[in-house]
């Protein structure tokens, strides 16, 4: 199964991003959406695959959260 994570873009550059998780950072590929700073976004595979709103990304944390409870 492949997931795609939400972030927040931090820095456009380049044609990359610097997306932050929860804290961790790491730099993305942005040639497929058009990002600026502050957006929230999808990753997959070391590319940003879509914006999403900053409700959608909530969400989606809160959901991953929950998986992550049924591992323990």
């Amino acid at each position: 199964m492949c997931v795609a994570l939400p972030g927040k873009v931090i820095e456009v550059k380049d044609g990359g991003a610097v997306v932050d998780f929860s804290g961790n950072r790491v730099n993305a590929r942005a040639g497929l959406v058009d990002v600026k700073a502050g957006d929230m976004v999808l990753v997959h595979a070391g590319c940003i695959i879509q914006k999403v709103s900053e409700q959608e990304a909530d969400e989606m944390r809160d959901i991953f959260e929950e998986l992550e409870a049924f591992e323990e």
